[in-house]
């Protein structure tokens, strides 16, 4: 039988999952680093759950674990020699779909940003309004407007650059 944390922390992942998903494929795009972060994240929600104050959307809490959680494994892993994979997998994109194609660009663009750049572009691209990107990002409002405008100029000269 569930206890009632097992039980809220499995309906909080089903309906987070795809929340948590994109913080990671945001941040690593090899499979297997994937699911660890995922499951680091995991862990980070279930140690975190009775702290959770509600002072914040369930949401939005959830945002700020899995950046902070992606953030950190991020800095260890520059600590860490760095491995290329023995494999690599087919490209997920139909490289004769132009739309496939500028949104593969589109990520690559974004990877090649810093990682509190890329977070910031992600919270958008969510629809998360400003307020809520500074309440995850510890921000404020303004600074995640003026932030916006430069990461979007950084990608349009990237575009343009290619």
């Amino acid at each position: 039988m569930m206890d009632n944390k097992e039980s809220k922390f499995i309906n909080l992942v089903r309906e987070h999952k795809r929340t948590i998903y994109t913080v990671c494929y945001l941040f690593t795009n090899q499979k297997e680093d994937v699911e660890d972060l995922f499951q680091e994240i995991l862990i980070r929600i279930w140690n975190g759950m009775e702290g959770f104050e509600k002072r914040s959307n369930i949401n939005t809490w959830i945002y700020k674990v899995a950046l902070n959680t992606a953030l950190n494994e991020q800095a260890l892993k520059g600590r860490c020699p760095q491995t290329l994979p023995l494999n690599m997998e087919l490209n997920p994109y139909d490289e004769t779909d132009t739309s496939d194609v500028r949104i593969s660009e589109l990520h690559e663009r974004i990877l090649s940003l810093e990682m509190a750049d890329r977070a910031l572009v992600m919270l958008w691209l969510e629809d998360m309004s400003y307020d809520e990107i500074a309440s995850i990002m510890g921000i404020s409002v303004q600074n995640v407007g003026v932030r916006l405008v430069r990461i979007k100029e950084k990608l349009i000269k990237m575009a343009n650059n290619k």
